[in-house]
């Protein structure tokens, strides 16, 4: 079956860096579009950057500039690495698969503390 494993989450001070990684299995990861999105307590989850299949990128704005997403098809797996963290960046980050279908990765928790 189809697994997306988030990991690479956890608690930094603001200016830090993190790296999350989605590391897939039992799906074609090359033809799928990978995104991250992120859910912070008491608000909607939202967009935070895409890769394509093509290798396209894009970001929200709140991110930019900071977060860069990338992805290895010969390992299966993506990338959001977090540079310049901010206390606003907390939240617990999802990384999504979309193509034909659509999969989500389980949640991985980011605090980042004044």
């Amino acid at each position: 079956q189809v697994q997306l494993v988030v990991s690479g989450g956890g608690l930094v001070q603001a200016g830090g860096s993190l790296k999350l990684s989605c590391t897939t299995s039992g799906i074609t990861f090359s033809r799928m579009s990978m995104l991250w999105y992120r859910q912070a307590p008491g608000k909607q989850r939202e967009f935070v950057a895409e890769t394509t299949t093509s290798g396209d990128t894009s970001y929200a704005n709140s991110v930019k500039g900071r977060f860069t997403i990338a992805r290895d098809n010969a390992k299966n797996t993506g990338y959001l690495q977090m540079n310049s963290l901010k206390p606003e960046d907390t939240a617990v980050y999802y990384c999504r698969l979309l193509g034909l279908d659509d999969y989500w990765g389980q949640g991985v928790q980011v605090t980042v503390s004044s």
